[in-house]
């Protein structure tokens, strides 16, 4: 070891400062991140209404409880067609023309003023036909026939009727259809069975068209701020469109704080983004970006994120209940809405959401029966808010984060140590003279500087990818090289305390190289753009793969096939010709089978779109860790990689060269792990930090723990075999 830094000493010292050069952008992410500490909770108007409805407590009443809990936005909802009919006093029909045309009489159910029209028009399957009545003192008519004047184009539509009852004719497309899924028909032509899609409604039948008056009184007279979501489809949102929204935003006196686009789009995307932009910077309104229900990414509205990039990215990460996690009521044997609370306050510190987008709570596995006891509820957000305080974050106007951009020089510093660290890794293994070293690390300058001359975008991914890989490569190597000097420096019979003591160091050094990796690879992907996670870090299960294969050719290498007085740690033509004609024993193959079902559960774990399913048991576990802590750690770390590395330094100590491979192996995963946990991008520094601390603190512990029990098992062992090995002779 002491030969390789002295070899390499040049390149180590360009490397650390390259290192230091990361160090100064975490430094101002820090800053970006800790300025950003408010977030804010909208619930949506329409579940809570149908909450209301079950509890015997009118609306009034609830969104005074909630006011009181601290909460002063709800998201209202456009009217439209189908809401109308389902959910309102208004006496509102809609029906699409396939389904009124299939009745050959059809005609003998309207008035002849109202066939003649639409059959003067022109007519087909795919228009909308509407029926207006105004009863009970409302002025549906009149509601429905501006919405749809002020909306739609002239010659799309029109409307025929008399006072009070209205009909209003939509034109529709092929594309605005929404069918079913396939069923199959008997026919007598074919001999057999077609398929067909049935057309049940139509995009022109969620078009926005207007937010209830009486609703928005209510709310504001509650003392809350309006949030309005408008739904925005594709081929209906043009500027004239979105000028009626807006409109309407203002009849009513609202400019919300937030825009949390609905549908397809921002308000008139069909005319391009300017309306929306133009919106957004005229009234100081901030950009809402809905987080997908797998927690990675955003989901995708037209241009949203180009209107966050044109504001200086005035933006924010909504979270939204989806119905899986409203659902989780008394859930993992919890009493009430622990487990809801777990969710948000995941979502909060770990995710950089900073608006909630609250759903009531639902029985278990009940879709339609919600909880309606407020104190529930009460006691769910204050819970929240004690928790949060511990990270600094409370309740208010979601606050939002400074544009901050990785400087382009520094980008460059940073993918050029990359390329050295890439340099330095064959004279781990491999008979390296200096000058070849230094050839490898100057053709790496030259490919680098070209790559962020020619794609600086793409360039920055690169960058992040290699130093994951390149510093987990390094403290493998370091560690186990440093495992093997400590087997041929102590005794084979060494006390536990001696062998402690040098395996911890070890593992406090591994992961400080894996740390500096971490820095190396977060700080490409520092940009704001990147904490909303508009871009994310890909390439996350290679980055853990490639280094696992390193640390095999590292092991074969060091100790060839389990050699216990192997000298060199080159490898050579003889070690690859030996491993390709060992004769693989039995307990090889079975082992070799178990390793790699347990690396490919290990690799399917990861991320939240796996469909490898935790049990029950980890996630209560990962739950209390992460109430007790304040960063859960991560479990493979401190169970698995870190004793993993204490372990193999135990064995390479005790001459026990497989077991030394065996617990290296594990050992290799936790350095990899170090990089990833600084992958997520959207997770706040300092929790990176705290959580490796905690992982260390923890996984020596039962490092220490495991190997005073694997002494007593070797000693048992070589008991037994003395003893019976004497009674034989």
């Amino acid at each position: 070891m002491k030969q390789y830094i002295k070899r390499n000493r040049i390149l180590l010292i360009l490397l650390a400062l390259t290192v230091i050069a990361s160090i100064t952008v975490i430094a101002s992410r820090w800053r970006v991140e800790d300025a950003s500490k408010t977030y804010d909770v909208v619930i949506d108007y329409t579940e809570l209404e149908q909450m209301a409805e079950q509890s015997g407590r009118d609306m009034a009443w609830w969104l005074r409880e909630f006011k009181d809990m601290g909460i002063a936005r709800i998201a209202l909802t456009e009217e439209n067609l189908t809401t109308l009919m389902e959910a309102s006093s208004m006496n509102v029909t809609a029906r699409i023309m396939d389904e009124v045309i299939r009745d050959a009489g059809w005609r003998d159910d309207y008035p002849e003023f109202v066939v003649r029209a639409i059959e003067e028009r022109g007519y087909d399957r795919f228009d909308v036909l509407v029926e207006v009545l105004d009863t009970g003192g409302n002025d549906a008519c009149r509601f429905v026939t501006e919405a749809v004047e002020e909306r739609f184009p002239e010659g799309s539509w029109f409307c025929v009727g008399t006072a009070g009852h209205s009909y209003i004719f939509l034109d529709g497309q092929a594309v605005d259809a929404l069918y079913t899924s396939t069923s199959r028909y008997i026919t007598t032509k074919a001999g057999g069975f077609v398929e067909r899609s049935e057309i049940v409604s139509s995009k022109l039948m969620y078009i926005a068209l207007g937010l209830m008056p009486e609703k928005v009184e209510l709310i504001q007279s509650a003392g809350l701020e309006i949030i309005p979501r408008t739904l925005c489809y594709n081929g209906h949102n043009d500027a004239r469109y979105a000028r009626a929204v807006v409109r309407g935003y203002e009849k009513y006196g609202i400019r919300p704080e937030y825009i949390i686009a609905g549908g397809e789009a921002v308000i008139g995307y069909d005319d391009g983004v300017e309306f929306a932009l133009d919106y957004l910077r005229d009234n100081h309104i901030t950009m809402g970006l809905i987080e997908t229900n797998v927690q990675r990414e955003n989901m995708k509205q037209a241009g949203a994120e180009a209107a966050v990039v044109a504001t200086d990215y005035n933006s924010v990460r909504v979270f939204s209940m989806w119905d899986y996690i409203q659902n989780r009521y008394a859930y993992y044997g919890y009493e009430g809405a622990e487990e809801i609370e777990n969710t948000l306050y995941r979502a909060v510190v770990e995710r950089n959401i900073r608006v909630i987008y609250f759903k009531p709570i639902k029985q278990t596995n009940d879709n339609h029966v919600y909880i309606t006891d407020a104190e529930v509820y009460r006691g769910m957000f204050e819970s929240l808010n004690r928790r949060l305080a511990a990270h600094g974050i409370t309740m208010g106007r979601a606050s939002v984060m400074e544009n901050y951009q990785v400087p382009s020089l520094v980008m460059l510093f940073m993918g050029l140590g990359a390329g050295i660290g890439g340099a330095l890794l064959p004279d781990t293994f491999l008979p390296m003279k200096r000058k070849w070293t230094l050839a490898l690390a100057g053709l790496a300058a030259v490919c680098v500087t070209g790559a962020w001359l020619v794609m600086p975008n793409t360039f920055r991914l690169l960058a992040s990818f290699a130093s994951a890989v390149v510093f987990a490569c390094l403290a493998a190597a370091f560690f186990l090289a440093a495992a093997k000097e400590a087997g041929e420096t102590l005794d084979r019979d060494a006390g536990l305390l001696k062998i402690l003591l040098r395996s911890v160091l070890i593992l406090l050094i591994a992961a400080a190289i894996s740390l500096a990796g971490a820095m190396m690879t977060a700080a490409p992907l520092s940009s704001t753009g990147f904490m909303l996670e508009i871009g994310i870090f890909r390439g996350v299960k290679a980055a853990q793969l490639v280094p696992l294969a390193f640390f095999c050719v590292l092991f074969l290498s060091y100790y060839g096939l389990f050699d216990k007085n192997r000298k060199s740690s080159r490898l050579d033509l003889r070690d690859i010709v030996t491993a390709f004609r060992w004769t693989i024993p039995v307990w090889g193959v079975v082992l070799a089978a178990a390793v790699g079902a347990a690396g490919s559960y290990y690799l399917a774990r990861t991320g939240h779109e796996s469909s490898v399913a935790i049990s029950e048991l980890e996630l209560i576990f990962r739950n209390d860790l992460e109430s007790l802590l304040l960063a859960r750690p991560r479990t493979k770390e401190f169970l698995v990689a870190f004793p993993g590395i204490m372990l193999a330094v135990y064995c390479a100590v005790r001459r026990l060269p497989f077991w030394t491979a065996l617990f290296g192996l594990a050992g290799t995963i936790g350095l990899t792990s170090v990089c990833n946990t600084f992958m997520h991008i959207r997770t706040p520094l300092y929790l990176g930090f705290v959580r490796t601390a905690y992982s260390l603190l923890l996984g020596i512990i039962v490092g220490a723990v495991l190997i005073v029990c694997f002494e007593f098992l070797l000693r048992s062992v070589r008991r037994i075999i003395k003893k019976y090995g004497k009674a034989e002779q």
